[in-house]
């Protein structure tokens, strides 16, 4: 995002031999990118597993699917309200340590829903109050974790490494429903819940066993007045910036209700249960994998 390698700054010997080669994968050549991505997509496999059964479990508990909706705003709100400041906080703190706080947080977010979830004494308020927590805390870890790419892997292979994260998050969510469905359908939703707490020891192993010395030095932002709006301010001067945010929240606002319709379509109109729901979200996911490993 808005910090890279500092001008003055050389990458590694290794990353500079790695980032000259070519390649669909050439980013994972680099190895403390490839710890990240190793662990990136056993977190989003856990992620993609808590969402789908987070919405049955709404839909099981309350028959609305106003309530799976209510779920997500409450998810998202805090990046909508808070997102900018996020960004702010990424630049101020070391990227890697504040990803392992958050990491550790969400992780720590999907265990305490897991033990309500297996005592039996959830409910859909739990669930609402959990949501918005995640939400929190992805205020900071969304920023950090994708800037943080070109700290691990310098400005020749970024392109390279955003498009395969998009590849690695388009394969967990090929994965992740499909276990989530299984997993609803067979022992509960709770232990849906509880792997995807544990997925997160994966990114803080990776994050722990990263040599901090092969990463690019980030440009330091010092903490200043008024930086928020100097940044508004950048942005508000540059339509080649305005247009695709603008397209951005288009298609956020209006494209990215599917939880919505898809547990409604998959209750009221076809009349299935959890599989049915993960499978639609299977089906939406395969082509965004294509166009990412495309894109890569």
């Amino acid at each position: 995002m808005s910090t890279g390698p500092g001008a003055d700054s050389a990458p590694a010997p290794t990353s500079t031999h790695e980032s000259k080669r070519g390649g669909t994968f050439s980013s994972l050549r680099i190895r403390n990118y490839r710890l990240f991505a190793t662990g990136a997509v056993i977190s989003n496999t856990g992620t993609w597993m808590s969402r789908i059964t987070q919405d049955w479990l709404v839909l099981s508990l309350t028959g609305s699917a106003a309530a799976v909706g209510i779920t997500t705003a409450l998810q998202f709100l805090p990046m909508l309200l808070f997102g900018l400041y996020g960004g702010v906080i990424a630049d101020r703190v070391p990227k890697r340590k504040l990803l392992l706080a958050s990491q550790a947080a969400l992780g720590l977010c999907g265990i305490a829903l897991a033990a309500l979830t297996l005592s039996g004494v959830v409910q859909v308020w739990h669930v609402y109050l959990i949501a918005f927590l995640l939400g929190m805390v992805t205020v900071v870890d969304n920023p950090a974790r994708q800037s943080f790419v070109s700290e691990m892997v310098g400005p020749d292979q970024l392109r390279n490494a955003v498009s395969l994260n998009s590849a690695n998050f388009q394969s967990a969510r090929l994965i992740g429903p499909a276990v989530a469905g299984a997993l609803i359908t067979t022992v509960g939703s709770g232990w849906a819940f509880l792997l995807n707490g544990l997925s997160f020891a994966a990114p803080l192993v990776g994050l722990l066993m990263m040599r901090p010395h092969e990463l690019h030095k980030p440009t330091v932002v010092p903490r200043a007045k008024g930086q928020l709006r100097e940044g508004l301010r950048y942005v508000s001067g540059r339509p080649e910036l305005i247009w695709p945010i603008v397209l951005i929240g288009f298609v956020g606002t209006f494209g990215f209700n599917f939880p919505i319709w898809l547990t409604a379509f998959a209750d009221e109109i076809f009349h299935g249960g959890a599989g049915m729901y993960s499978f639609f979200n299977i089906l939406m996911a395969a082509g965004s994998l294509v166009g990412a490993l495309l894109a890569a």
